[in-house]
């Protein structure tokens, strides 16, 4: 029985790791066993800089609420405080387009955040 030699899969199998690897620098885009470890470590980097992400923009909201509290004479916690006690259920990330896109309606929710803490209304 002749010898088979895994020559056709093998040569697909880099091929396709190393399609997924252009673009790399220097040899970690040509060379196989460069380029495998490099993808090991950015599948493992991909999956965290999900979870960054995630992290980062719900700062990003609390940064642009707190802005926004404070120029309607709130701190970010008694907004949030008096939301919940108001019974408003909007999250951050609608709350910050809210009073990016329409301070208006925004200086409505403060106002009312505010009555439920029993601050005096300006």
């Amino acid at each position: 029985m002749p010898r088979v030699t895994a020559g056709f899969t093998r040569k697909r199998r880099h091929k396709r790791l190393l399609k997924r690897a252009k673009g790399f620098v220097g040899g970690r885009g040509v060379l196989y066993k460069s380029a495998h470890e490099t993808l090991l470590r950015a599948g493992a980097y991909r999956q965290v800089g999900r979870r960054i992400k995630k992290r980062d923009y719900r700062g990003l909201w609390i940064i642009r609420l707190s802005a926004a509290a404070r120029a309607r004479g709130l701190r970010y916690g008694q907004l949030i405080d008096g939301l919940i006690k108001s019974g408003i259920t909007l999250n951050r990330k609608s709350l910050s387009e809210i009073a990016i896109a329409d301070p208006a309606a925004f200086d409505q929710i403060a106002a009312k955040a505010k009555a439920a803490l029993n601050l005096p209304v300006a």
